[in-house]
């Protein structure tokens, strides 16, 4: 363990000298990652040459999405790091339990070496944590080739808006009145099929998403996955039924916002520029929404109707062993903040303001509360953050792909690249293109929010999801094949709707 101290103590006054050099000389504080204008390349015809010529203008931008594929990869081996985690706990447990007395240092050597790997591990397996590991080695990088201060100047000019909402809305939507209200809505609707698990499945599969359009995204999933979690997934489902509704729950959710303006990032993203309103949405999104949620529950419920309609519902649960009546005043406060995060939504000091007025109301009415923990709304925000800085350093290959593309190329080429960043840089990244048409505008957007969720990454809400759920699906947690077979099939039903329904 002092060894690990002495070499983070040696890496630490490495980089603080190198800050200090470079705030010395003034060198390392040029711009970084470049403006797109100033590649000079609008009138090379070629996308492939228009990379290459990129690419030989600055190679860092290689670098850069080279360490953001490996991020990606990662993902997809979390799954791995997660159980030999679990395997080096076990060991520690083992150790724990034998007789310390006849060499009780040399055992508690072990176990301190145990229980480092196994935390090292965990955070290598964390998909909330992966993409913030992978910034380590792009600072660095950064460093190396740009200098520090290229890197103080480039996270200094990150907008980190949209992790801090989401961190903040994630903590107040998991709070006992904010559910105890959603609950007893979705209640009304779920008591027409009897109250049945297969009642509450489709009631908080189709009302939940739509509910991200007045209370945005990010609420509507915690909610919807902390209800599914109660109310389905303790039921122990099949596998196959387990991932489908995960796919469900992240495609209805990514394109349920799209009834209002102000609730899903991606729209948000392009809504003022492009002049998007309420009536808007709701003529050219909304609708089309609700049909491709509505179709694709029904799809799978049809498709799994014999297990949803055997699954028999336990005794009522209870989010806690705290029964005690929650006066309305509290539930009013609870409803007021949410409101005043989503008004504030982009100012970032409003929002924690707020967070840190709630907290202190929870406190002093902690007796019609249950603990927030906020564990899981910080790992999502640290989610959100390391990929809006990684999504920074990809400006300069996405914005001539999504450019060069017709309304159905558009279209498809937003989906297959949200699964592989976050639908709202890919929608921001589409208003610096020039000369977008109407048609273009929309294929975009659309294709942003129909591929939502595919991957845990394509949407800003899904991380809140997983965190949530990932506890149902074994030691590993979610796989992402998993998570992705499961949302193919609602993803092309969302598909059909937004561009097939004029």
């Amino acid at each position: 363990m002092a060894a690990r101290a002495l070499l983070f103590l040696i890496l630490a006054c490495l980089l603080a000298g190198i800050g200090v050099a470079d705030a010395a000389s003034g060198e390392g504080s040029g711009t970084f990652p470049l403006p797109l204008e100033s590649y000079h390349d609008d009138n090379v015809p070629s996308l492939e040459a228009k990379l290459a010529g990129r690419i030989t203008t600055d190679p860092f931008n290689l670098i850069a999405t080279g360490i953001f594929l490996l991020a990606i990869v990662h993902t997809f081996f979390a799954s791995k790091f997660l159980k030999i985690a679990h395997d080096y706990r076990h060991r520690y447990d083992v150790l724990e339990d034998r007789d310390e007395r006849a060499d009780g240092y040399r055992v508690a050597r072990q176990r301190d070496s145990l229980q480092f790997r196994a935390t090292l591990f965990h955070f290598l397996g964390e998909i909330e944590a992966i993409f913030g590991i992978w910034l380590i080695p792009l600072g660095i990088a950064i460093v190396v080739f740009k200098g520090w201060g290229s890197m103080v100047h480039y996270v200094d000019g990150v907008n980190f808006t949209e992790p801090i909402f989401v961190f903040v809305i994630m903590a107040i939507a998991s709070s006992r009145p904010i559910l105890f209200v959603a609950e007893k809505c979705l209640a009304m609707v779920a008591a027409v099929g009897k109250g049945t698990p297969a009642a509450w499945w489709l009631s908080i599969l189709t009302l939940g998403p739509i509910l991200g359009s007045f209370i945005t995204e990010p609420a509507a999933m915690t909610i919807s996955a902390m209800l599914l979690g109660e109310r389905f997934y303790k039921l122990k489902p099949g596998k196959a039924l387990a991932y489908a509704t995960l796919g469900l729950l992240f495609v209805n959710v990514s394109i349920g916002g799209t009834f209002t303006h102000f609730a899903a990032p991606p729209v948000v993203m392009v809504a003022t520029k492009w002049q998007w309103g309420l009536e808007f949405m709701m003529s050219h999104f909304g609708w089309k929404a609700a049909i491709s949620i509505l179709g694709s529950n029904l799809l799978v419920l049809a498709i799994f109707s014999r297990e949803l309609l055997a699954m028999k519902a336990n005794p009522e649960p209870r989010h806690e062993s705290n029964d005690i009546p929650i006066p309305w005043t509290v539930t009013v406060v609870h409803l007021l903040a949410v409101t005043w995060t989503v008004l504030v939504a982009h100012h970032p000091a409003l929002v924690l303001l707020g967070l840190l007025f709630f907290l202190a109301y929870v406190k002093a009415t902690e007796r019609h509360q249950f603990t927030i923990s906020l564990r899981g709304p910080m790992l999502v925000g640290f989610f959100l953050a390391s990929l809006v800085i990684h999504g920074g350093c990809q400006q300069w290959w996405i914005a001539p792909v999504l450019g060069g593309l017709g309304e159905w190329p558009l279209f498809g080429g937003a989906v297959l690249l949200t699964a592989f960043n976050d639908n709202a840089a890919i929608t921001y990244l589409a208003t610096l293109v020039p000369n977008f048409s109407d048609a273009l505008e929309y294929a975009v957007v659309a294709g942003a929010v129909v591929g939502g969720g595919l991957t845990v990454i394509a949407n800003a809400p899904n991380p809140a999801g997983q965190s949530l759920l990932q506890k149902h699906f074994g030691p590993g947690g979610v796989n992402p094949l998993g998570l992705l077979a499961g949302a193919l099939g609602p993803t092309l039903i969302a598909a059909a709707a937004f561009m097939l329904l004029r």
